[in-house]
């Protein structure tokens, strides 16, 4: 799917649709940004094929932006594996909802709030481990 996003244009116009949006800001906005964008899509596909996905477009957003890459794609790589929100994320989400007598809405309440602690901190420390 990655490669036939970046064989048929999708790739660059989903790049270009980003870095229009947040191109003139710092780098961190867009490392959270990115962030967001593969944490929702995580949420109903699967992390390997969010962060396969989502990679290419880190890659070039990066070469856009004149920085290096490895923030952004750590961002999504740690992204990909936020899966909090939807008992449908994750088999374990799936697996666990029976049997915890757990609804939907449950796991919105309780991951909304992970997802937020998961951005704040990757956004402090990827760029202190990872410089741009």
């Amino acid at each position: 799917m990655a490669t036939a996003l970046e064989k048929t244009g999708g790739l660059l116009l989903i790049v270009d649709q980003i870095v229009g949006l947040y191109g003139d800001s710092p780098p961190y906005v867009m490392l959270m940004s990115l962030f967001l964008l593969t944490s929702v899509f995580s949420q109903f596909t699967s992390n390997t094929a969010t962060a396969v996905l989502i990679a290419p477009v880190a890659f070039e957003v990066a070469a856009i932006m004149g920085v290096r890459p490895e923030p952004f794609l750590m961002s999504v790589a740690i992204a990909a594996s936020t899966a909090f929100c939807t008992p449908v994320a994750s088999p374990i989400n799936t697996l666990v909802m029976g049997p915890g007598n757990y609804r939907f809405k449950d796991y919105v309440v309780i991951g909304v709030p992970l997802q937020i602690m998961a951005l704040a901190i990757a956004t402090l420390l990827i760029p202190v481990f990872l410089p741009f």
